[in-house]
């Protein structure tokens, strides 16, 4: 415990050194004076500062245009919305489509039936030709953002009628809609009657945008700090409109600055939602403002994202390739010491390999219980069951001390908040393991085969959450006898996806979170994409692993209706199952996002209680959450 404390106040003097040297950067505030404040919702916009505020063509990527300024969540639409949690009437959202995808028997169509009676900002109807003109411009510009999708993936596309478009694809693919389906973003449509008349659609900056959404641009800074939209009086001829006007007349998304600087600014009432804080600086807003909270009324506070923290084996390295050896790794990890030193206390753990947020709990972790609990290992000639359910009841026992009340008390609450249990440590388990696999200790080293040090590089983000979660890996390793260093490295991405790394702290999955569908992941981690050692990795099989029995999961997968919930909920459990008895992975917990928002000027917004929605703001599918509030002015 001693060595616990003396970790977290070195990393608490890290975090205060970062918040002191950016109390520098003052972004450039909006002229808030001149809107009605009561009229007007303000966002913080994560990407900082824009560095080509004009550039509104989103469809061309790398020219410094910014996505979370409004533009993607308030202007632009698609086909469909899939919400991360619940949804306001359900996750699965038609949006400029009237239903859902609609395939012929080998799933080499796509049909999709558009909504009547949707028109752009500029007056001017939405139709199918906007969708032929997208899909075509797009495989025929290389270096738009969808033209490598639809020009793998699509043989052509044709208006049936006005409101009628057919997909015939290259080959037969059951997911092809999910190229139109929002979870962050989705392929946004063009405005035919705009983009024809440009020469060059690379070098056009679409300045001032006009979109399918209930906003248009009202003012943006030169400077990249800040955007105002103003609600289109002709709201109600967008696909938004099924759900009801939106209420603030004006939205603001702005650049918060660091950490204290987003906290002055919502307790002075200058900002509604922050997109993310410190686990420090949820802790203090929610103490200094009573009307400011966070997705859970009370600790842990944060949003379980639905992508999956997870301690990345390099599969290609000799190290990684014996799953006893992967197996004896997770069982060193003390999973308390994980979540105190990463978010205080305020993880939402999982022992599977499916982030504990939106619908999955239910579909996955609650029914996956007892099967996780009876779990059995052998190590040492002694059979064992790994799993401890209670291990996060624990940690909230942990954080009750010190956050009284505010930690729930009801078992279902807590596993909700926490996670429903992780993999209890065990030393010797772990032991017997690695000297099954032929490893030696001498003292408390760990020595591998061929008699070299057992060593392990352990690659991380040069700071935040998952800095500090895996510098606590790294000295549990260390602790066990394992020779770790962590390495901070702020090209991270960039060396995962070519494999230059042993160990790497990140994540390789992402899901829908409001459907069980895993496909948004897996399809990647087929053997048929697997890149050669020292080559460019597709995304997102960074581990660069294979097994027959994984490939036969997503094949069956491309076979299974997208909408057939029972059987994709299905494939998902022998997809968790495999992953427990290989450990390709180590998942340890969802990604938190601690987004708060102050009640002091609007009411209805997404919470645990009331989640009909995903509350981090720069998502395009919180553009519903604008239908639900109410001024409290």
């Amino acid at each position: 415990m001693a060595k616990l404390k003396a970790c977290l106040l070195a990393i608490s003097l890290v975090v205060a050194c970062q918040i002191a040297l950016a109390q520098d950067e003052e972004p450039e505030a909006p002229p808030l004076q001149e809107l009605p404040r009561e009229q007007t919702l303000i966002l913080q916009n994560p990407e900082g500062t824009i560095r080509n505020p004009g550039w509104f063509n989103l469809w061309v990527s790398g020219a410094g245009g910014g996505l979370s300024t409004g533009l993607q969540q308030l202007m632009m639409d698609t086909f469909w919305y899939i919400d991360p949690n619940q949804g306001i009437d359900g996750p699965n959202y038609n949006s400029l489509a009237t239903g859902p995808a609609e395939y012929n028997d080998d799933y080499t169509e796509m049909t999709v039936r558009l909504r009547e009676g949707v028109y752009w900002s500029d007056g001017v109807e939405f139709t199918a030709d906007d969708v032929v003109y997208t899909v075509e411009t797009q495989m025929n510009t290389p270096g738009m953002g969808w033209s490598g999708a639809f020009s793998q993936q699509v043989e052509r596309v044709e208006a049936l009628d006005d409101y009628t478009v057919r997909f015939t694809l290259n080959a037969p693919n059951s997911r092809f809609h999910s190229i139109f389906s929002v979870r962050w973003n989705g392929a946004w449509i063009m405005p035919k009657h705009i983009f024809e008349e440009v020469d060059n659609v690379l070098e056009y900056d679409f300045n001032p945008p006009v979109g399918l959404g209930p906003y248009t641009l009202h003012s943006f800074d030169p400077n990249g700090d800040w955007y105002i939209w103003e609600k289109r009086e002709d709201w109600d001829r967008t696909a938004m409109a099924e759900f009801g006007e939106p209420a603030p007349q004006y939205v603001i998304y702005r650049n918060g600055g660091p950490t204290d600087r987003r906290l002055i600014e919502m307790r002075n009432g200058n900002l509604d939602v922050v997109h993310d804080l410190t686990p420090e600086g949820m802790f203090a807003i929610v103490q200094q403002d009573p009307t400011a909270r966070g997705w859970f009324s009370g600790f842990p506070y944060a949003h379980p994202d639905p992508t999956l923290p997870m301690v990345i084996f390099n599969h290609q390295n000799e190290k990684f390739q014996d799953r006893r050896v992967r197996w004896a790794l997770t069982l060193m990890l003390d999973a308390r010491a994980l979540s105190m030193a990463s978010y205080r206390g305020a993880a939402t753990l999982t022992a599977i390999a499916i982030p504990p947020t939106g619908t999955h709990p239910d579909d996955y972790h609650i029914p996956m219980q007892e099967w996780v609990s009876n779990f059995t290992l052998e190590a040492g000639g002694q059979a064992f069951q790994p799993y401890n359910p209670d291990l996060t009841l624990q940690i909230a026992d942990m954080v009750r001390g010190q956050f009284g009340d505010q930690v729930p008390t009801d078992e279902d609450e807590i596993r909700r908040a926490f996670g429903y249990g992780w993999w209890e440590q065990n030393l010797e388990a772990a032991a017997a393991l690695l000297e099954e696999a032929g490893f030696t200790r001498r003292g408390n080293d760990w020595y591998m085969p061929n008699g070299e040090r057992f060593s392990i590089r352990v690659m991380i983000p040069p700071d935040g959450v998952i800095n500090r979660l895996g510098t606590m890996i790294a000295q549990n390793w260390s602790q066990a006898g394992v020779a770790a260093q962590v390495e901070a490295a702020p090209d991270s991405w960039d060396r995962q996806s070519v494999g230059d790394f042993e160990v790497n702290i990140a994540w390789s999955i992402e899901t829908w979170g409001g459907h069980p569908d895993l496909s948004f992941f897996l399809d990647s981690w087929h053997s048929q994409y697997l890149a050669e050692p020292g080559e460019l990795q597709p995304a997102r099989n960074w581990q660069r692993w294979s097994h027959p029995e994984l490939d036969r999961i997503i094949e069956e997968v491309r076979r299974t209706d997208f909408y057939d919930l029972e059987a994709n909920i299905e494939l998902g459990k022998q997809f968790i199952q495999l992953m427990v008895e290989e450990m390709p992975v180590i998942p340890i917990m969802s990604y938190n996002v601690f987004s708060v928002v102050s009640e002091r000027y609007w009411t209805g917004y997404p919470t645990a209680e009331n989640p009909y929605a995903n509350p981090v703001n720069n998502w395009a599918n919180s553009r519903y959450i604008l239908t639900q509030l109410e001024s409290t002015q």
